[in-house]
Protein backbone atom coordinates (compact mmCIF):
# COMPACT_ATOMS: atom_id res chain seq x y z
CA UNK A 1 0.00 0.00 0.00
CA UNK A 2 0.85 3.82 -0.93
CA UNK A 3 0.69 4.93 2.43
CA UNK A 4 2.36 8.69 1.52
CA UNK A 5 0.06 9.01 -1.31
CA UNK A 6 -3.12 7.27 0.78
CA UNK A 7 -6.55 9.17 0.84
CA UNK A 8 -6.77 9.42 4.63
CA UNK A 9 -9.78 8.06 6.37
CA UNK A 10 -11.11 9.16 9.77
CA UNK A 11 -13.29 7.46 11.56
CA UNK A 12 -15.32 10.28 13.36
CA UNK A 13 -16.77 10.13 16.65
CA UNK A 14 -19.53 13.09 17.68
CA UNK A 15 -21.45 13.20 20.60
CA UNK A 16 -23.40 14.81 22.97
CA UNK A 17 -24.44 14.81 26.46
CA UNK A 18 -28.08 13.78 26.71
CA UNK A 19 -29.31 16.88 28.89
CA UNK A 20 -27.60 19.54 26.34
CA UNK A 21 -29.15 20.74 23.00
CA UNK A 22 -29.04 18.09 20.74
CA UNK A 23 -29.62 20.53 17.82
CA UNK A 24 -25.96 21.66 18.29
CA UNK A 25 -24.38 17.81 18.12
CA UNK A 26 -26.14 17.32 14.72
CA UNK A 27 -25.34 20.73 13.52
CA UNK A 28 -21.38 19.64 14.61
CA UNK A 29 -22.20 16.49 12.50
CA UNK A 30 -22.38 17.94 9.55
CA UNK A 31 -19.97 20.82 10.14
CA UNK A 32 -17.31 18.24 10.66
CA UNK A 33 -18.15 15.96 7.81
CA UNK A 34 -18.18 19.46 5.29
CA UNK A 35 -14.70 20.32 6.58
CA UNK A 36 -13.48 16.65 5.70
CA UNK A 37 -14.79 16.80 2.18
CA UNK A 38 -13.87 20.42 1.90
CA UNK A 39 -10.15 18.48 3.23
CA UNK A 40 -10.71 15.38 0.58
CA UNK A 41 -10.70 13.45 3.17
CA UNK A 42 -13.11 10.04 3.69
CA UNK A 43 -14.96 9.11 6.90
CA UNK A 44 -16.59 6.69 8.82
CA UNK A 45 -19.50 7.38 11.27
CA UNK A 46 -22.75 5.62 12.09
CA UNK A 47 -25.80 6.49 9.83
CA UNK A 48 -27.24 9.71 11.69
CA UNK A 49 -30.52 7.87 12.23
CA UNK A 50 -28.85 5.27 13.75
CA UNK A 51 -28.94 7.11 17.61
CA UNK A 52 -31.45 9.43 18.89
CA UNK A 53 -29.27 12.35 18.08
CA UNK A 54 -27.31 11.34 14.75
CA UNK A 55 -24.56 11.45 17.49
CA UNK A 56 -23.07 9.18 20.50
CA UNK A 57 -24.62 9.81 23.96
CA UNK A 58 -24.60 6.83 25.82
CA UNK A 59 -23.49 2.61 25.54
CA UNK A 60 -25.84 1.91 23.32
CA UNK A 61 -24.76 4.26 20.43
CA UNK A 62 -20.84 3.34 21.41
CA UNK A 63 -21.73 0.00 20.07
CA UNK A 64 -23.39 0.90 17.18
CA UNK A 65 -20.61 3.48 16.02
CA UNK A 66 -18.07 0.66 16.87
CA UNK A 67 -19.54 -2.00 14.59
CA UNK A 68 -19.57 0.40 11.96
CA UNK A 69 -15.53 1.39 12.84
CA UNK A 70 -14.81 -2.76 12.72
CA UNK A 71 -16.49 -3.19 9.35
CA UNK A 72 -14.29 -0.25 7.68
CA UNK A 73 -10.75 -1.39 10.39
CA UNK A 74 -8.87 -1.54 7.39
CA UNK A 75 -9.65 2.04 5.99
CA UNK A 76 -9.42 3.71 8.96
CA UNK A 77 -6.26 5.57 9.82
CA UNK A 78 -6.87 7.51 12.98
CA UNK A 79 -10.06 8.55 14.79
CA UNK A 80 -11.20 11.82 15.45
CA UNK A 81 -13.69 13.02 18.32
CA UNK A 82 -15.77 16.48 17.98
CA UNK A 83 -17.42 17.65 20.76
CA UNK A 84 -20.12 19.90 20.08
CA UNK A 85 -21.41 19.95 23.38
CA UNK A 86 -20.09 18.64 26.51
CA UNK A 87 -20.03 15.37 25.32
CA UNK A 88 -20.19 11.77 26.84
CA UNK A 89 -17.23 11.00 27.81
CA UNK A 90 -17.86 7.00 28.83
CA UNK A 91 -19.88 6.61 25.42
CA UNK A 92 -16.79 7.72 23.30
CA UNK A 93 -14.27 5.96 25.13
CA UNK A 94 -16.67 2.94 24.65
CA UNK A 95 -16.76 3.30 20.86
CA UNK A 96 -12.70 3.15 20.80
CA UNK A 97 -12.89 0.91 22.71
CA UNK A 98 -15.29 -1.70 21.66
CA UNK A 99 -13.94 -0.88 18.01
CA UNK A 100 -10.66 -2.22 19.01
CA UNK A 101 -8.88 -0.38 16.52
CA UNK A 102 -5.49 0.87 17.65
CA UNK A 103 -5.03 3.94 15.64
CA UNK A 104 -4.08 7.32 17.23
CA UNK A 105 -6.94 9.67 18.35
CA UNK A 106 -7.42 13.22 17.99
CA UNK A 107 -10.22 15.04 20.57
CA UNK A 108 -11.57 18.23 19.38
CA UNK A 109 -13.99 20.38 21.42
CA UNK A 110 -16.11 23.60 20.22
CA UNK A 111 -15.45 26.96 21.48
CA UNK A 112 -18.61 29.08 23.25
CA UNK A 113 -20.32 32.04 22.17
CA UNK A 114 -20.25 34.59 25.52
CA UNK A 115 -23.42 35.76 24.16
CA UNK A 116 -25.04 32.20 24.07
CA UNK A 117 -24.57 31.04 27.28
CA UNK A 118 -28.64 30.32 27.56
CA UNK A 119 -30.08 26.88 28.42
CA UNK A 120 -30.69 25.89 25.08
CA UNK A 121 -27.37 27.34 23.16
CA UNK A 122 -24.52 26.51 25.81
CA UNK A 123 -22.21 24.10 25.11
CA UNK A 124 -19.92 23.17 28.21
CA UNK A 125 -17.02 21.30 25.42
CA UNK A 126 -14.60 23.16 27.32
CA UNK A 127 -14.84 21.69 30.29
CA UNK A 128 -16.61 18.37 28.61
CA UNK A 129 -13.04 17.58 26.87
CA UNK A 130 -11.42 17.34 30.05
CA UNK A 131 -13.61 14.63 31.07
CA UNK A 132 -13.34 13.05 27.76
CA UNK A 133 -9.72 13.06 27.97
CA UNK A 134 -9.56 11.70 31.73
CA UNK A 135 -11.57 8.88 30.43
CA UNK A 136 -9.45 7.91 27.62
CA UNK A 137 -6.29 8.33 29.75
CA UNK A 138 -7.65 6.00 32.59
CA UNK A 139 -8.69 3.33 29.41
CA UNK A 140 -4.45 3.46 28.08
CA UNK A 141 -5.94 4.93 25.11
CA UNK A 142 -3.51 7.83 23.88
CA UNK A 143 -4.50 10.88 21.95
CA UNK A 144 -3.65 13.97 20.25
CA UNK A 145 -4.68 17.42 21.33
CA UNK A 146 -5.78 20.24 18.85
CA UNK A 147 -3.64 23.57 18.89
CA UNK A 148 -6.33 25.75 20.98
CA UNK A 149 -8.29 23.66 24.13
CA UNK A 150 -11.52 24.61 22.03
CA UNK A 151 -11.90 26.15 18.43
CA UNK A 152 -14.53 26.23 16.02
CA UNK A 153 -15.02 23.08 13.25
CA UNK A 154 -15.60 25.62 10.76
CA UNK A 155 -12.06 27.66 11.94
CA UNK A 156 -8.70 27.40 9.79
CA UNK A 157 -7.52 25.86 12.94
CA UNK A 158 -9.38 22.26 12.90
CA UNK A 159 -7.75 22.42 8.71
CA UNK A 160 -4.55 22.54 10.37
CA UNK A 161 -5.44 20.30 13.02
CA UNK A 162 -6.98 17.90 10.71
CA UNK A 163 -4.00 17.97 8.21
CA UNK A 164 -1.07 17.34 11.24
CA UNK A 165 -3.27 14.61 13.13
CA UNK A 166 -3.35 12.62 9.23
CA UNK A 167 0.40 13.11 9.07
CA UNK A 168 0.92 11.52 12.26
CA UNK A 169 -1.21 8.90 11.31
CA UNK A 170 0.92 8.06 8.34
CA UNK A 171 3.64 8.32 9.98
CA UNK A 172 2.16 5.80 12.68
CA UNK A 173 0.89 3.49 9.86
CA UNK A 174 3.83 3.56 8.41
CA UNK A 175 6.14 2.39 10.68
CA UNK A 176 3.85 -0.11 12.07
CA UNK A 177 3.75 -1.75 8.43
CA UNK A 178 7.22 -1.20 7.48
CA UNK A 179 9.01 -3.74 5.04
CA UNK A 180 12.96 -2.32 4.84
CA UNK A 181 15.41 -4.55 2.82
CA UNK A 182 19.13 -4.93 3.69
CA UNK A 183 21.14 -5.60 0.33
CA UNK A 184 24.41 -6.93 1.66
CA UNK A 185 26.12 -6.39 4.63
CA UNK A 186 27.68 -3.60 6.89
CA UNK A 187 31.26 -2.92 6.01
CA UNK A 188 33.43 -4.65 8.54
CA UNK A 189 34.44 -0.86 9.87
CA UNK A 190 31.10 0.17 10.24
CA UNK A 191 29.63 -1.12 13.80
CA UNK A 192 28.38 2.21 14.32
CA UNK A 193 25.57 0.23 11.65
CA UNK A 194 24.90 -2.46 14.39
CA UNK A 195 21.04 -2.89 15.39
CA UNK A 196 18.42 -5.25 16.51
CA UNK A 197 16.44 -6.97 14.17
CA UNK A 198 14.23 -8.59 17.05
CA UNK A 199 13.34 -4.93 18.72
CA UNK A 200 12.35 -3.42 15.20
CA UNK A 201 10.12 -5.99 14.62
CA UNK A 202 8.70 -5.56 17.65
CA UNK A 203 7.76 -2.62 16.50
CA UNK A 204 6.40 -3.90 13.34
CA UNK A 205 9.81 -3.44 11.31
CA UNK A 206 10.40 -6.54 9.48
CA UNK A 207 13.85 -6.33 7.55
CA UNK A 208 13.92 -8.72 4.37
CA UNK A 209 17.99 -9.43 3.86
CA UNK A 210 19.76 -10.69 0.60
CA UNK A 211 22.99 -11.07 -0.22
CA UNK A 212 25.01 -8.54 -2.26
CA UNK A 213 25.97 -11.21 -4.47
CA UNK A 214 22.37 -12.65 -5.44
CA UNK A 215 21.61 -8.99 -6.55
CA UNK A 216 25.16 -8.71 -8.81
CA UNK A 217 24.11 -12.42 -10.17
CA UNK A 218 21.06 -10.90 -11.35
CA UNK A 219 22.55 -7.84 -12.63
CA UNK A 220 25.38 -9.77 -14.46
CA UNK A 221 22.57 -11.52 -16.28
CA UNK A 222 21.00 -8.37 -18.00
CA UNK A 223 21.63 -7.58 -21.17
CA UNK A 224 22.56 -3.95 -22.16
CA UNK A 225 19.80 -3.55 -24.60
CA UNK A 226 17.52 -5.05 -21.99
CA UNK A 227 14.02 -2.55 -21.76
CA UNK A 228 14.65 -2.15 -18.05
CA UNK A 229 18.09 -1.48 -17.98
CA UNK A 230 17.47 1.74 -21.22
CA UNK A 231 14.85 2.98 -19.24
CA UNK A 232 17.15 3.34 -16.42
CA UNK A 233 20.23 4.45 -18.63
CA UNK A 234 17.61 7.35 -19.87
CA UNK A 235 16.53 8.06 -16.35
CA UNK A 236 20.12 8.87 -15.36
CA UNK A 237 20.55 11.05 -18.39
CA UNK A 238 17.14 12.98 -17.17
CA UNK A 239 18.16 13.17 -13.29
CA UNK A 240 21.39 15.41 -13.72
CA UNK A 241 24.62 16.63 -15.73
CA UNK A 242 27.29 14.04 -16.22
CA UNK A 243 30.29 14.71 -15.47
CA UNK A 244 32.89 14.83 -18.80
CA UNK A 245 35.31 11.34 -17.62
CA UNK A 246 32.25 9.53 -16.97
CA UNK A 247 32.53 6.16 -19.47
CA UNK A 248 29.47 4.70 -21.17
CA UNK A 249 30.04 1.59 -20.14
CA UNK A 250 29.56 2.62 -16.63
CA UNK A 251 26.25 4.83 -16.85
CA UNK A 252 25.04 1.45 -17.99
CA UNK A 253 26.36 -0.71 -15.07
CA UNK A 254 24.40 1.41 -12.71
CA UNK A 255 21.60 1.35 -14.60
CA UNK A 256 21.69 -2.59 -14.09
CA UNK A 257 22.57 -2.81 -10.56
CA UNK A 258 19.78 0.19 -10.12
CA UNK A 259 17.35 -1.81 -11.58
CA UNK A 260 17.50 -5.18 -9.98
CA UNK A 261 17.91 -2.88 -6.78
CA UNK A 262 14.16 -1.58 -7.88
CA UNK A 263 13.23 -5.22 -8.55
CA UNK A 264 13.93 -6.35 -5.35
CA UNK A 265 12.16 -3.61 -3.52
CA UNK A 266 9.12 -4.26 -6.03
CA UNK A 267 8.96 -7.95 -5.80
CA UNK A 268 9.09 -7.80 -1.54
CA UNK A 269 6.79 -4.79 -1.09
CA UNK A 270 9.61 -3.03 0.45
CA UNK A 271 9.11 0.68 1.43
CA UNK A 272 12.57 1.28 2.28
CA UNK A 273 16.09 -0.21 2.29
CA UNK A 274 20.05 -0.24 3.39
CA UNK A 275 22.68 -1.04 1.01
CA UNK A 276 26.08 -1.82 1.05
CA UNK A 277 27.63 0.52 -0.92
CA UNK A 278 31.83 0.31 0.12
CA UNK A 279 33.92 -1.28 -0.24
CA UNK A 280 32.42 -4.55 -1.89
CA UNK A 281 30.04 -3.27 -5.21
CA UNK A 282 33.23 -0.96 -6.58
CA UNK A 283 35.28 -3.85 -5.96
CA UNK A 284 33.52 -6.63 -7.60
CA UNK A 285 31.48 -5.10 -9.79
CA UNK A 286 32.48 -1.38 -10.35
CA UNK A 287 30.29 1.13 -9.66
CA UNK A 288 29.05 3.02 -6.33
CA UNK A 289 25.58 2.99 -5.03
CA UNK A 290 24.79 6.04 -4.31
CA UNK A 291 23.33 7.49 -7.33
CA UNK A 292 20.93 4.33 -7.45
CA UNK A 293 19.56 5.47 -3.70
CA UNK A 294 19.28 9.06 -4.75
CA UNK A 295 16.88 7.51 -7.51
CA UNK A 296 15.36 5.49 -5.42
CA UNK A 297 14.38 8.38 -3.09
CA UNK A 298 13.53 10.95 -5.06
CA UNK A 299 11.70 9.43 -7.49
CA UNK A 300 9.99 6.49 -6.00
CA UNK A 301 9.94 7.78 -2.13
CA UNK A 302 11.40 4.95 -1.08
CA UNK A 303 14.13 5.92 0.88
CA UNK A 304 17.51 3.75 1.07
CA UNK A 305 20.38 4.52 3.43
CA UNK A 306 24.10 3.59 2.60
CA UNK A 307 26.39 1.45 4.40
CA UNK A 308 23.77 -0.73 5.42
CA UNK A 309 22.36 1.71 7.77
CA UNK A 310 18.91 0.16 8.61
CA UNK A 311 17.82 2.65 11.71
CA UNK A 312 18.86 5.28 9.09
CA UNK A 313 16.54 4.07 6.72
CA UNK A 314 13.81 3.92 8.89
CA UNK A 315 14.45 7.06 10.52
CA UNK A 316 14.24 8.29 6.68
CA UNK A 317 11.14 6.41 6.02
CA UNK A 318 9.52 8.69 9.14
CA UNK A 319 10.73 11.67 7.87
CA UNK A 320 8.91 10.87 4.32
CA UNK A 321 5.61 9.93 6.13
CA UNK A 322 5.64 13.21 7.90
CA UNK A 323 6.62 15.64 5.67
CA UNK A 324 5.63 14.17 1.94
CA UNK A 325 9.38 14.73 0.79
CA UNK A 326 12.21 13.01 0.24
CA UNK A 327 14.62 12.63 2.82
CA UNK A 328 18.40 12.20 2.89
CA UNK A 329 20.75 9.92 4.98
CA UNK A 330 23.90 12.39 6.01
CA UNK A 331 26.93 12.16 8.26
CA UNK A 332 27.65 14.75 11.31
CA UNK A 333 30.81 15.55 9.62
CA UNK A 334 32.78 19.04 9.92
CA UNK A 335 33.06 21.90 11.75
CA UNK A 336 32.36 25.57 10.18
CA UNK A 337 35.02 27.91 11.60
CA UNK A 338 34.27 28.62 14.86
CA UNK A 339 30.64 28.70 15.14
CA UNK A 340 29.22 26.47 17.49
CA UNK A 341 25.86 26.56 16.10
CA UNK A 342 26.83 25.48 12.51
CA UNK A 343 28.34 22.31 11.09
CA UNK A 344 28.45 21.00 7.61
CA UNK A 345 26.54 17.59 6.70
CA UNK A 346 28.07 15.42 3.67
CA UNK A 347 27.84 12.10 1.95
CA UNK A 348 29.35 11.20 -1.14
CA UNK A 349 26.25 11.35 -1.80
CA UNK A 350 23.07 9.28 -2.33
CA UNK A 351 20.89 12.69 -1.36
CA UNK A 352 17.55 12.79 -3.34
CA UNK A 353 17.49 15.41 -6.20
CA UNK A 354 14.87 17.61 -5.00
CA UNK A 355 17.68 18.04 -1.97
CA UNK A 356 19.65 20.52 -4.35
CA UNK A 357 17.44 22.57 -6.05
CA UNK A 358 19.04 23.46 -8.71
CA UNK A 359 20.47 21.05 -11.58
CA UNK A 360 22.75 18.11 -10.41
CA UNK A 361 26.48 16.90 -11.01
CA UNK A 362 26.80 13.21 -11.01
CA UNK A 363 30.12 11.71 -11.40
CA UNK A 364 32.71 9.50 -9.81
CA UNK A 365 32.97 9.01 -5.46
CA UNK A 366 35.74 11.40 -4.93
CA UNK A 367 37.72 10.59 -1.83
CA UNK A 368 37.13 6.52 -2.81
CA UNK A 369 37.78 7.17 -5.96
CA UNK A 370 41.55 7.75 -4.88
CA UNK A 371 41.99 4.10 -3.76
CA UNK A 372 39.76 1.88 -5.94
CA UNK A 373 40.07 4.22 -8.89
CA UNK A 374 37.56 6.71 -10.41
CA UNK A 375 36.38 4.43 -13.44
CA UNK A 376 35.23 1.77 -10.83
CA UNK A 377 33.43 4.34 -8.84
CA UNK A 378 30.63 5.79 -10.82
CA UNK A 379 27.28 6.85 -9.02
CA UNK A 380 28.13 10.13 -7.00
CA UNK A 381 25.68 12.71 -7.11
CA UNK A 382 27.47 16.32 -6.15
CA UNK A 383 26.18 19.58 -5.23
CA UNK A 384 25.43 21.90 -2.61
CA UNK A 385 22.28 21.70 -0.91
CA UNK A 386 19.73 25.04 -0.99
CA UNK A 387 19.18 27.04 1.81
CA UNK A 388 15.11 26.06 3.70
CA UNK A 389 14.14 24.74 6.73
CA UNK A 390 15.33 21.32 8.01
CA UNK A 391 14.33 18.33 10.88
CA UNK A 392 16.57 15.59 11.59
CA UNK A 393 15.55 12.52 12.86
CA UNK A 394 17.85 9.26 14.12
CA UNK A 395 16.29 6.30 15.74
CA UNK A 396 18.63 3.80 17.61
CA UNK A 397 17.90 0.11 18.89
CA UNK A 398 19.00 0.30 22.46
CA UNK A 399 19.92 -3.62 22.71
CA UNK A 400 20.90 -3.39 26.62
CA UNK A 401 17.04 -2.10 27.65
CA UNK A 402 15.55 -3.49 24.39
CA UNK A 403 13.48 -0.53 22.96
CA UNK A 404 14.13 1.90 20.45
CA UNK A 405 15.61 5.57 21.43
CA UNK A 406 15.98 8.46 19.22
CA UNK A 407 16.49 12.60 18.83
CA UNK A 408 15.19 14.76 16.66
CA UNK A 409 14.98 18.51 16.16
CA UNK A 410 14.85 21.56 13.54
CA UNK A 411 17.10 23.67 12.33
CA UNK A 412 18.05 25.13 8.53
CA UNK A 413 19.93 24.58 5.76
CA UNK A 414 21.91 27.90 5.07
CA UNK A 415 24.06 29.16 2.51
CA UNK A 416 27.76 29.62 3.48
CA UNK A 417 30.67 28.37 1.29
CA UNK A 418 32.37 24.71 1.97
CA UNK A 419 34.48 23.98 -1.04
CA UNK A 420 34.30 20.25 0.09
CA UNK A 421 33.87 17.32 -2.81
CA UNK A 422 30.20 14.97 -2.68
CA UNK A 423 26.74 16.25 -1.47
CA UNK A 424 27.48 18.87 0.62
CA UNK A 425 25.29 20.78 3.21
CA UNK A 426 25.74 23.75 5.81
CA UNK A 427 23.24 22.81 8.83
CA UNK A 428 22.36 25.80 11.60
CA UNK A 429 20.71 24.12 14.76
CA UNK A 430 20.13 26.46 17.59
CA UNK A 431 22.09 24.68 21.03
CA UNK A 432 24.11 22.67 18.34
CA UNK A 433 26.48 21.99 21.19
CA UNK A 434 24.25 20.15 23.22
CA UNK A 435 22.65 18.43 20.77
CA UNK A 436 26.49 16.84 19.85
CA UNK A 437 26.71 16.03 23.21
CA UNK A 438 23.43 14.60 23.62
CA UNK A 439 24.46 12.20 20.37
CA UNK A 440 27.92 11.23 21.62
CA UNK A 441 26.80 10.72 25.53
CA UNK A 442 24.12 8.40 24.25
CA UNK A 443 25.89 6.42 22.01
CA UNK A 444 23.93 7.61 18.18
CA UNK A 445 25.76 6.50 14.89
CA UNK A 446 27.04 9.57 13.31
CA UNK A 447 24.44 9.13 10.20
CA UNK A 448 21.38 11.46 10.31
CA UNK A 449 18.29 11.53 8.29
CA UNK A 450 17.41 14.95 7.15
CA UNK A 451 14.00 16.30 5.46
CA UNK A 452 13.25 20.18 3.84
CA UNK A 453 10.83 20.95 5.82
CA UNK A 454 9.61 21.38 9.29
CA UNK A 455 7.76 18.17 10.55
CA UNK A 456 9.00 17.36 14.42
CA UNK A 457 6.00 18.09 16.13
CA UNK A 458 4.59 15.48 13.89
CA UNK A 459 7.10 13.00 14.32
CA UNK A 460 7.48 13.36 18.34
CA UNK A 461 3.90 13.07 18.31
CA UNK A 462 3.72 9.94 16.52
CA UNK A 463 6.88 8.13 17.79
CA UNK A 464 6.68 8.64 21.05
CA UNK A 465 2.74 8.54 22.00
CA UNK A 466 1.83 5.91 19.41
CA UNK A 467 4.86 3.74 19.24
CA UNK A 468 6.14 3.90 22.64
CA UNK A 469 9.76 5.10 21.83
CA UNK A 470 12.37 6.88 23.90
CA UNK A 471 13.35 10.59 22.34
CA UNK A 472 15.40 13.47 22.85
CA UNK A 473 13.62 16.57 21.32
CA UNK A 474 16.01 18.73 20.58
CA UNK A 475 14.70 22.91 21.10
CA UNK A 476 11.13 21.27 21.83
CA UNK A 477 8.54 23.95 21.41
CA UNK A 478 7.78 25.03 25.37
CA UNK A 479 3.96 24.94 24.82
CA UNK A 480 4.38 21.16 24.02
CA UNK A 481 2.54 19.95 27.33
CA UNK A 482 4.67 18.26 30.82
CA UNK A 483 4.10 14.30 30.56
CA UNK A 484 3.96 12.87 33.92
Amino acid sequence: MDIINKKPCIGLVVSNRAFFNPALALAGRHEIISCLDSLGFDYVIQNEKATASGCVENYRDAQILAEEFKKNRDRIDGIVVILPTFGDEIAVTEAIRLSGLDVPVLVQACNDDPAKVDVKSRRDAFCGKISVCNNLFQYGIPFTDTAFHTCDISSKTIDEDLKAFCAVCRVVKGIKNLRVGVIGTRPTAFQTMRFSEKILQKHGITVIPVDLSEILGMVNALKDDDPAVQAKVNGIKQYGILEKNVLAANVVKQAKFSAMVDKFAHDNNLQAAAIQCWNSLEANYGCAACLTMSMMGDILMKPAACEADVCGAVSMYALDLASKNAAALLDWNNNYKEETEICINTHCSNYPKSFFGTDIAIGNLDLLGETFGGDRCFGAVKGHVQPGDMTFFRISTDDVNGRIKAYLGEGAFIDREFNMDGGIAVCQVPGMRKLLATICQNGFEHHVAMVRSHVANIVYEAVSKYLGWKVYYHNKPSDLPEIL
